[in-house]
């Protein structure tokens, strides 16, 4: 293993980064209007990469090469997108219908209050109000078509097919972050970080990618176009571990609070590298970085698209756990992001060769 300098396994999230998550939290950047997150991204990174540039799709792709022979092409994905919604039609007077972008369920929409467009124009997500139903009309399910966004008046500004997302401000909470998008501006977050921390043992192709809520669509060009020897999806999952309330007890944990970097064996789209695996827990292990293994089961991540293309490519999903994603505010630890960044420095910056000329 290669010695790591004192200051090297030091180096660790704190107030700065968490000052740039929230920057990152805080912006609009609905899957397909990516723009506002790609520059903090680009402003972030351009000084310590080596090529950069921006895709048709409006993936980041950027380069930073090492030095050492021989060494891997190491392909760090991190998805900039988040879910939200789109005005489809101009009702009159500021109300607009809208339809849902990415996995958004109806019933956490209605009284949110949301930002719309670039110029993060407020409003909110209305409803009948419960005085004016009759009969059981209470008690059915809200569906999208019961729904509006009113932003009080006419701007002018605002236009169907303008995206819209939650209001909701980025805020520490104790020991725990809460703000919207969190899935995935952590791992954004985190990919930034080792763009500026890379050792010269092998080369980081970092991929800020676009459309991963609506089926991983930049994360699918970009890793054809740098064609890497492997890679590594960077992510934040859904924690299950709140009680049952009917059984008081939650026996179907998948990953927790508190617990580390979810290390994904399987899910709906991955089978992860089993070599990748074995580096990924022996590093943990060898370093007290405490990990948890997320329980195979639906949801996804980059890697789904990743791995397949071209000759294939051996990849792995390692995410921070978080609650209440896909809602208007998630809340995370602190220390399960602070271990997750630390786990993949120390993996990255001790790869070699040998572990892809590993038995699997």
């Amino acid at each position: 293993m290669v010695q790591l300098a004192d200051e090297f396994i030091h180096f660790d999230i704190g107030d700065e980064q968490v000052r740039l998550l929230e920057r990152l939290s805080n912006a609009c950047a609905v899957s397909g209007d990516e723009a506002e997150v790609r520059k903090i991204v680009i402003s972030e990174i351009k000084s310590y990469v080596d090529d950069i540039k921006v895709d048709a799709l409006g993936n980041v792709l950027a380069t930073r090469n090492g030095s050492r022979e021989p060494r891997l092409r190491v392909m760090l994905a991190a998805h900039m997108d988040e879910v939200g919604l789109m005005l489809t039609h101009d009702n009159g007077d500021g109300i607009y219908r809208f339809e849902v972008v990415g996995g958004i369920s109806a019933s956490d929409l209605a009284g949110k209050a949301v930002l719309i467009g670039r110029e993060h124009i407020p409003g909110v997500i209305g409803i009948k109000p419960i005085h004016l139903l009759h009969g059981n009309d209470h008690r059915k399910p809200i569906d999208i078509d019961d729904l509006h966004i009113d932003v009080g008046t006419v701007t002018g500004k605002e236009k169907v097919g303008d995206r819209a997302t939650f209001a909701t401000q980025f805020i520490r909470l104790g020991p725990s972050l809460r703000g919207k998008a969190l899935d995935n501006r952590l791992g954004v977050a985190t990919l930034i970080e080792l763009v500026k921390h890379a050792t010269d043992n092998f080369d980081l192709l970092a991929a800020f990618t676009v459309q991963e809520e609506i089926s991983a669509r930049g994360a699918r060009v970009a890793a054809f176009t740098f064609n890497p020897d492997l890679a590594v999806a960077l992510d934040s999952t859904p924690a299950y571990d709140l009680p049952d309330w009917e059984a008081d007890e939650n026996v179907r944990y998948n990953t927790h609070l508190g617990a580390g970097p979810a290390i994904y064996i399987a899910d709906s789209s991955t089978l992860s590298d089993p070599k990748l695996i074995r580096y990924i827990i022996q590093v943990a292990e060898e370093n007290h970085i405490p990990y948890q293994l997320r329980q195979p089961g639906g949801g996804g991540t980059d890697a789904g698209v990743i791995h397949k293309q071209r000759e294939g490519i051996p990849s792995i999903s390692i995410s921070v756990p978080g609650r209440y994603h896909h809602t208007s505010a998630s809340i995370v630890r602190l220390s399960d992001w602070q271990h997750t960044f630390k786990l993949v420095m120390i993996a990255l910056a001790q790869l070699s060769t040998d572990v892809l000329s590993a038995e699997s």
